[in-house]
């Protein structure tokens, strides 16, 4: 076992401290979230310049994701053993070259690859992040990482606004331009202030959730277990609804007769696209660590049940009755609500699973599985192409029900034999580590 890569010594620094390095992390999510959750607003402009399909150019958001993904358990072995602040300097570079390039893309290759750039940097910010902030609360692991991934989630809604304006005004390159660099500078100057945990945090032993266990897998152990395989395919599924809406809001509320609507809530007014995206991405942050503290006192996979099943039947209601411009901007938020969740249940079940020492690495491998998710995207334009989005919203809702009934009829059982395995076995890496 590497014990020579993380944790780190003790550090008098007062950045060295939990919540100032949770604060950090939670700023760096918010700066990269914009290419997955405000893209939406440009796949309209850049169709309208360059009359492409509208499945063509959302290659580019299957891309991006792709890479965000499925480069995070590389990025996250970087990051266990030489720290995480390099990781997202150099995250915040590529994201901020990723938007400069769709600023002057003139054809489809061009912004493919300003996806896969932008996906790698972003990729790189969000594992890292998400894995320091597990690593630094291991009693408060699903609130961490629901804090954390909040920045990802909601931080664009103070920004989508501003880009739908500055689409209008200025054009969508220069909006490109203008949110790449500033997303960009930001990321790095905070990357810099970005720390490890000292090594006190897995010497000892505080606190952890219900279901959790101390053992140390590294992540060849982890991908041994069934256990890990399940809670997989349990994110594809529900991340491929959730990826659906994200992308595809737009277009749907154009199928739907609605976009141009305007919708009067909570005192705004607003065209029911904007709103519902404002009002999706509040709600998808704050989903993210309310179920995460949920899940710290009631159990993860109760809290995966409850959620889910309300993400099914959130998606049904959308499709039967989202041709009203107020339900779409009220459901479109409920069915945000109910998928966020993932991005801090997922992180924090591995975690308390295998334990912190690899959380970076392990956590990373379980975000591929958005990456996976993110292939079907793309298809959904296919099946939708004449306005019926319909049977897609079925399949997605389907796919949340049935995830629902797993967390509790299947992942339950499996996860808590693992760990009771072990716990009978004597194994305690943490224990091996103190006296290492």
């Amino acid at each position: 076992m590497a014990t020579d890569t993380i944790p780190r010594p003790a550090s008098s620094s007062p950045l060295s401290q939990p919540w100032v390095q949770l604060g950090i992390g939670l700023v760096c999510m918010i700066m990269v979230a914009n290419m997955q959750y405000g893209w939406t607003l440009f796949v309209g402009p850049i169709g309208d310049k360059y009359h492409w399909d509208k499945a063509a150019i959302q290659v580019t958001f299957t891309l991006f994701v792709l890479f965000e993904t499925w480069l995070v358990p590389a990025e996250g072995w970087l990051v266990d053993k030489f720290g995480p602040r390099w990781m997202i300097v150099g995250g915040g570079i590529l994201v901020g070259i990723g938007w400069t390039i769709n600023s002057f893309a003139s054809s489809l290759p061009m912004f493919y690859f300003a996806g896969i750039v932008g996906g790698i940097g972003a990729g790189a910010v969000y594992g890292t992040c998400i894995g320091n902030a597990v690593k630094w609360f291991p009693g408060r692991r699903g609130l961490a990482a629901g804090l954390t991934a909040a920045g990802f989630g909601m931080g664009s809604a103070l920004t989508i606004i501003p880009i739908a304006n500055m689409i209008k005004s200025s054009g969508y390159e220069q909006t490109f331009l203008t949110f790449g660099l500033v997303q960009g500078i930001v990321v790095v100057i905070f990357g810099m202030l970005i720390m490890a945990p000292p090594a006190s945090f897995f010497t000892a032993a505080p606190k952890i959730a219900p279901g959790a266990s101390r053992y140390q897998a590294t992540p060849v152990q982890m991908l041994s277990t069934p256990v890990f395989w399940v809670m997989y395919v349990m994110f594809v599924m529900m991340a491929a609804g959730g990826l659906m809406a994200t992308a595809q809001l737009a277009p749907i509320a154009k199928d739907f007769h609605v976009d141009k609507t305007p919708v009067s809530l909570l005192g705004l007014t607003m065209p029911a696209l904007t709103f519902a995206l404002f009002f999706d991405r509040i709600l998808n942050g704050l989903t993210r660590p309310f179920f995460g503290w949920v899940s710290d006192r009631i159990g993860r996979e109760q809290t995966m049940f409850i959620a889910f099943l309300l993400e099914g039947l959130g998606i049904l209601a959308l499709a039967n009755l989202g041709t009203n411009p107020v339900y779409f901007v009220v459901l479109s938020g409920l069915v945000f609500f109910a998928w966020g969740e993932i991005y801090s249940l997922f992180p924090s079940t591995v975690t308390d699973t295998y334990g912190a020492t690899y959380a970076t690495t392990n956590t990373g491998f379980m975000y591929t599985a958005k990456g996976t998710a993110a292939i079907l995207v793309p298809f959904t334009s296919i099946i939708a192409a004449k306005g019926n989005w319909h049977p897609v919203f079925m399949m997605a809702a389907t796919l949340a029900i049935i995830a629902a009934l797993m967390a509790i009829l299947v992942l339950k059982p499996m996860r808590s034999a693992y760990t009771n395995r072990l716990a009978s076995g004597g194994v305690d890496a943490t224990a091996k580590l103190a006296t290492r």
